[in-house]
């Protein structure tokens, strides 16, 4: 049976090593602009990890000299003591957490910046093969393992690590004796913790997997909710999501049920070296070669011996997620975008006068220009070649998947072709930085996307060079300056996600606007009349005559009845130039576009009569 991408995408995440040396050393990277805070942090916590080893050590001395020598001032001297070695090790701890999780917080945000800034930088190409959901996990998910290994593993690693050192050298130092007979016990502590981390880290990777999942599901079927209730699928969806949200469930319980097993496991054998201690410390209180004072100390520091013990088996579960997502997040980094600027570029001309040249252009969206099976050849665009003289408007027409929006897609750069040429004012758009070739075009698709903001800001873009003037200039020359006054607070309304509160046409209507203030130099129509009523078009046809006078377009287009003026029409077909000529020149030749055009026409007579 052949698995969905879904789950596809979510079985990806392998366990992983628990350690790579690799990949730490690119972490640590991250910390270098905060390495005297990470020292300050770690020098805190070792500081406080001694402070709390003053205690026993302070009972010992009391039982065996200030106690039995009835000393009220060595009592009241051991006593104070004690009570500021906890204060000045409940400060550190809780200025070393302070300062762990800001350095934490601060790798987190320079983390999430670089990755967005790369994200913009890489083709089209990356994002038609890798799905939203997984970069947002990447942002979102996989950085946050990260934080948790900066605020709460590597420093604390430290302090866990130095309190057993130190505990272990004070044992040995008072004893050794004892300190080897409360050891004892550490074998099986070790089997049992080996165990725990390697029931654990599977548990947790079937967590994560499972709130992928949740996540893809609510992500899909709540952007897809109107379809969902237009078929009445709401209870067959729902069961659906019980099953996702039954098996994360099932995942955490089963996490929850290792744990409830691991620390009483520890528990009693931590329990078990205590009861050694009594037992052989006791043996040799009565012989005289061991003091109480010491047996009380020992007990002490056992129970504080541990407790590391437990901390570092949940760190090294730390550890392994931060090693698995740091090796996603890393390839996400090393991927080079497939359509970069050369490392020599030339600005554009200036004035750009906007001839437009394809010279035998072959495209195939996968890499190569072959099939998965690496023999047929699957191109999208096929030895096309065409000229756009300044100030012309060409049409491109043809059935869908004819090539027709791959055309725009390349001369934008979103794509780079295979083999031939594109050039602007006679000069390969390769050698144009990408930035100042966009600027140069004026875009208009037909599935247009709005942020969330107001109408000013959806038509500026967050450019300043556009004044408030252009704005309002631009969307009353389109006719979008009607309805834009008509919302309750103008220019300044929210307009939800993606343009919520608009109808299609209108969201069209202001993203000619959009196009109009940034007044490109060549401008281009995706099928930008295709979703909008007769009306609008009309006023959008108004609009769209003056605003071509004088610029080179390109407009593409479904309906023939938005191209005859157009001073030339080029017809595809399965990725070739099949015609090109004027509306009446190719009406003549009675071939593909004539054919085209009496579908529409003589298919749409019945209906407008």
């Amino acid at each position: 049976m052949q698995t969905s991408p879904e789950v596809d995408f979510h079985e990806e995440e392998a366990l992983g090593k628990a350690y790579d040396s690799r990949l730490m050393k690119r972490l640590l990277r991250y910390l270098r602009p905060y390495r005297w805070q990470v020292v300050a942090a770690v020098i805190m916590l070792i500081l406080a990890s001694g402070l709390e080893l003053v205690g026993p050590y302070l009972t010992a001395v009391a039982i065996d000299k200030a106690i039995p020598a009835g000393d009220l001032r060595l009592i009241t001297v051991l006593a104070t003591i004690y009570a500021v070695a906890l204060a000045v090790a409940l400060l550190l701890s809780y200025l070393q957490t302070l300062l762990a999780t800001w350095i934490g917080q601060k790798v987190m945000y320079d983390l999430r910046t670089e990755i967005f800034a790369h994200l913009q930088r890489l083709s089209l190409r990356f994002f038609d093969r890798n799905p939203v959901g997984r970069l947002m996990t990447r942002m979102t998910s996989d950085v946050e393992v990260l934080n948790e290994m900066f605020t709460s593993g590597v420093v604390a690693i430290f302090g866990d690590v130095f309190t057993l050192l130190f505990i272990v050298g004070v044992m040995l130092a008072m004893n050794w004796k004892l300190a080897l007979v409360s050891f004892t016990v550490l074998p099986l502590v070790w089997i049992v913790a080996m165990i725990f981390r390697l029931k654990v880290r599977r548990a947790y990777r079937d967590i994560r997997v499972k709130l992928a999942r949740i996540n893809a599901f609510l992500q899909e079927r709540i952007t897809g909710m109107s379809t969902v209730q237009l078929f009445g699928q709401e209870e067959r969806e729902a069961k659906k999501f019980h099953n996702i949200n039954f098996d994360h469930l099932y995942a955490h319980l089963r996490s929850i049920t290792y744990y409830a097993l691991f620390f009483p496991v520890i528990e009693i054998l931590s329990a078990i070296a205590l009861a050694l201690i009594i037992w052989y410390g006791g043996l040799r209180v009565l012989d005289g070669t061991v003091t109480v004072g010491v047996v009380a100390a020992f007990l002490q520091y056992a129970r504080r011996f541990y407790r590391p013990i437990q901390d570092l088996s949940e760190k090294y579960n730390v550890l392994q997620g931060a090693m698995a997502s740091s090796e996603r997040i890393f390839k996400l980094l090393d991927t080079d975008s497939l359509v970069a600027d050369r490392e020599t570029t030339r600005p554009l001309p200036s004035p750009v006068r906007g001839r437009i040249e394809f010279r035998n252009v072959w495209f195939a969206y996968n890499k190569a220009g072959f099939r998965d099976d690496g023999r047929l050849p699957d191109w999208v665009l096929k030895d096309v070649s065409l000229k756009v003289e300044p100030g012309e408007r060409l049409a491109i027409v043809g059935h869908t998947g004819a090539g027709k929006t791959t055309i725009i897609n390349l001369l934008m750069r979103f794509y780079d072709p295979q083999r031939g040429t594109i050039l602007l004012d006679d000069i390969d758009i390769r050698e144009f930085p990408q930035r100042e070739l966009r600027s140069a075009i004026g875009l208009v698709l037909q599935d247009v996307y709005l942020f969330s903001g107001n109408a000013r800001y959806n038509v500026r873009l967050g450019n300043e060079e556009i004044s408030d003037d252009d704005i309002v200039e631009a969307a009353r020359r389109v006719g979008a300056d009607r309805f834009v006054r008509r919302l309750p607070d103008g220019y300044e309304q929210e307009l939800g996600e993606r343009g919520a509160s608009l109808s299609v046409g209108e969201r069209q209507l202001l993203s000619f606007a959009r196009a109009l203030a940034y007044n490109p130099c060549v401008l281009v129509l995706d099928e930008a009349t295709s979703s909008v009523d007769s009306e609008i078009e009309a006023r959008i046809q108004e609009a769209v005559e003056e605003l071509m006078r004088g610029r080179t377009s390109l407009v593409i287009a479904h309906r023939l009845s938005t191209v005859q003026n157009a001073s030339k029409i080029l017809v595809l077909h399965g990725g070739e130039v099949q015609e090109s000529g004027t509306h009446e020149e190719l009406l003549e030749r009675g071939e593909l576009y004539a054919r085209l055009y009496e579908l529409q026409f003589v298919g749409d007579a019945p209906s407008a009569a």
